[in-house]
């Protein structure tokens, strides 16, 4: 069985570590039609796709899994789950309404620029150019999981941008957990499309779709799993909280989504960020265990 797993598989991808006998630390596997670099550390397991450079399950060593991710994926177009990279935009472009949704980063094949291990874990540095920008992933991995996102903009003229690191953290049940660290945060609610403000822990009671004005650390409480996750997006100029709630998600059965909640960085998903030529934006998300 996997690390840390004492019954049915706790995530979709865990397949790939049942394996009794020794795998290398990095391996590239074929699964629903998309390459996928399966990555078995003495500290951690971890799956990435190609395609988004999507962290689509990390699991550190005798932990539950961190990440969830649907078991059924699309012929083509994006992965529901992990860590997808939106960018160069965030939700709907803002000119263009045929382009996909949260950019085109998550649709596309980056390049592994290079992988390596040591004693505490893995790094990965992943690369995508398109046409005048360069973005470049960088993924920390071990007993915590650090990803930054690094974006060169190179056009002679000023362009609106925005990225975000759209993280489905993996819960016992939607109705267990509660996020600490948001108290007195403003933000605006899209479910009742008007202004918010956080009073004491959240917990999700049905769709829940906010941006706060916050960046740093917070506290995702899992109470049936009597974990605590610290979640810091400081980088960013926002943190997203989403949940469908009882709202149907294509492709995802409906036991599925009560097993995530969605809390991540983001900056630029109202007003676009302006980026001059040569201009560098940046976005981190990181993530540890409260002991």
């Amino acid at each position: 069985m996997a690390i840390g797993d004492t019954g049915p598989l706790e995530h979709p991808l865990q397949r790939f570590f049942t394996s009794a006998r020794p795998q290398p630390t990095f391996q590239w596997e074929r699964y629903q039609l998309r390459d996928v670099l399966v990555i078995n550390h003495p500290q951690c397991q971890a799956v990435f796709s190609r395609q988004g450079a999507q962290l689509l399950h990390f699991q550190p060593a005798n932990q539950k899994p961190w990440l969830w991710c649907a078991s059924q994926w699309p012929q083509v177009g994006a992965i529901r789950g992990g860590v997808p990279v939106c960018w160069p935009w965030v939700g709907r472009h803002p000119g263009e309404g045929g382009w996909p949704s949260n950019g085109w980063g998550r649709l596309l094949d980056w390049k592994l620029i290079d992988s390596s291990e040591h004693e505490a874990g893995v790094s990965l540095h992943w690369r995508l150019s398109l046409w005048d920008w360069q973005a470049d992933l960088y993924a920390e991995l071990g007993q915590g999981m650090d990803l930054r996102l690094e974006t060169q903009h190179e056009d002679s003229e000023p362009c609106q941008f925005g990225h975000a690191l759209h993280a489905y953290w993996r819960i016992s049940d939607i109705a267990d957990v509660a996020l600490e660290g948001l108290d007195g945060a403003q933000g605006y609610d899209g479910i009742s499309r008007s202004a918010c403000e956080q009073i004491g822990e959240l917990r999700v009671l049905g769709s829940c779709q906010r941006v706060f004005e916050h960046a740093g650390p917070l506290e995702l409480h899992d109470d049936a799993w009597q974990r605590r996750l610290s979640i810091d997006t400081r980088d960013s100029l926002g943190t997203a909280i989403w949940h469908p709630g009882s709202r149907p998600l294509l492709g995802v059965a409906g036991h599925e989504a009560m097993g995530f909640l969605r809390v991540e960085a983001v900056s630029g998903v109202d007003e676009c960020l302006r980026l001059a030529p040569g201009q560098q934006a940046r976005l981190s998300l990181q993530a540890h265990l409260v002991h």
